[in-house]
């Protein structure tokens, strides 16, 4: 007979054991899951099943490990439950004999990485310019890398792309299938191929990378590891392609942001915007090496969106530094992002420039010219810039409107709490 408190030990122990898998397992999908699924999916052409398997293998993992421990390697032990998973799918899929040289190779290949003590080998980027590949439609590419690669949830990337959850879910599922349908091998392309498939990479490594910016604390790890997997992806691609000026170019915008992360909170935690952050905060060796990359990248004579984009971030940097005012070198910069992308998320951030340059009337007429654009409707930064224009041109109702709206689409509470203050201060001064 158990005694009650032997009983309550066991409880306790049991629960502590399952909470301790639960943390193994989570750590491990952060740190891993796009490498996994980039190796099995590498194996079959097959990514909706790689993920199924490496699911299952994930809940299998949540039950043996708050038995028997975790283990010493759980990217191996996850690999070898999800090869079984893997093939089990393909046996369901074809007769045992027609499918037998495919479950031969299949088993081969993941039995020797499940068991290599040094690691499961990273094939994300191969993966990646798969997901690439000018086979699937066009405006799923970026969004498949981030679900696969990335390991980014339907919904935040919907919410990115500025389309319903639904619609997006649908897409991926489809691209899915056009990999396995199409047999498109997981592979670094030919140089000639590059142009049709780098754009769309590096896109997808950006937009990753500002999911986890919306977390400038670094409070929420997924979003904190997701900087990292984006940073490295993108040292990955510059260290493959170091003659592509947009990758490199796009390694300097990242680290250009990334050096001033410290600097977005004070001490309380509140929001600080850039013009008044404390730069003694900034990271300066990161600095210098997005400012390396960026000179690296203005040698080869070809700008591009990435490049212009690390050139502004430079710009402004240079300008709190020196105290130097560089806005209409800001608005020239603008200017050719703008005709390089034709994108409203430009047009509005170049309105603030022109502020600085041309008056606050002339920056609302210039924001005026794109509040068409539906897709504005919805976007946060939009309405913080109307409101800050509208409160310099003392229109307090219309101000109050717009800031209502930017504090109803945040998403950051913290910010939504800036935003709030300006909202109240706005008010005491009209």
């Amino acid at each position: 007979m158990i005694e009650p408190n032997e009983s309550g030990e066991k409880h306790a122990q049991s629960r502590a054991d399952g909470m301790d898998a639960r943390r193994t397992a989570e750590m491990v999908a952060r740190r891993s899951y796009g490498k996994l699924v980039a190796f099995l999916a590498a194996r079959t052409r097959d990514v909706a099943a790689a993920e199924d398997a490496l699911a299952d293998a994930f809940a299998s993992a949540l039950e043996d490990w708050a038995r028997n421990g975790c283990p010493e390697n759980p990217e191996a032990w996850l690999l070898t439950v999800a090869r079984r998973k893997t093939i089990d799918g393909v046996r369901r899929r074809e007769t045992r004999d027609a499918a037998e040289p495919e479950l031969k190779r299949i088993a081969d290949g993941l039995e020797a990485a499940a068991g290599e003590s040094s690691g499961i080998p990273d094939r994300r980027l191969g993966l990646m310019f798969a997901c690439a590949h000018p086979a699937i439609e066009a405006s799923v590419r970026s969004p498949l890398i981030l679900q696969v690669v990335l390991g980014l949830d339907a919904k935040r990337i919907a919410s990115a792309f500025l389309v319903s959850p639904a619609a997006m879910g649908q897409r991926l599922v489809r691209a899915k299938e056009k990999i396995r349908q199409a047999g498109i091998p997981f592979r670094i392309p030919e140089k000639e191929e590059l142009p049709a498939r780098l754009d769309t990479v590096l896109d997808a490594i950006y937009a990753g990378f500002a999911e986890a910016w919306s977390d400038p604390a670094g409070t929420d790890v997924a979003r904190r590891d997701l900087s990292e997997e984006a940073i490295y992806l993108g040292r990955v691609v510059v260290e493959l392609l170091p003659n592509e000026p947009e990758s490199l170019g796009l390694l300097a915008l990242m680290l250009h942001a990334e050096a001033r992360r410290k600097a977005r909170r004070n001490a309380d935690g509140e929001y600080v915007p850039l013009a008044e952050q404390d730069i003694s905060a900034w990271d300066d060796e990161t600095i210098a090496e997005a400012e390396e990359l960026l000179v690296r990248a203005s040698r080869f004579g070809i700008p591009g969106r990435f490049q212009i984009e690390a050139a502004l971030q430079s710009a402004h940097v240079h300008r709190i530094r020196s105290g130097e005012s560089n806005w209409s070198d800001i608005v020239k910069l603008y200017d050719v992002l703008f005709a390089l992308t034709g994108s409203p998320v430009v047009a509005v951030n170049r309105v603030l420039a022109v502020a600085q340059v041309e008056g606050v009337q002339i920056a609302l007429t210039e924001l005026d010219k794109v509040a068409a654009d539906s897709r504005l409707a919805e976007y946060q930064p939009y309405w913080a810039v109307r409101a800050e224009l509208l409160t310099k041109l003392k229109k307090g109702s219309e101000a109050r409107e717009a800031y209502q709206m930017a504090i109803g689409l945040e998403r950051d509470p913290v910010v939504r709490r800036f935003l709030q203050r300006r909202l109240e201060a706005m008010a005491q001064e009209m």
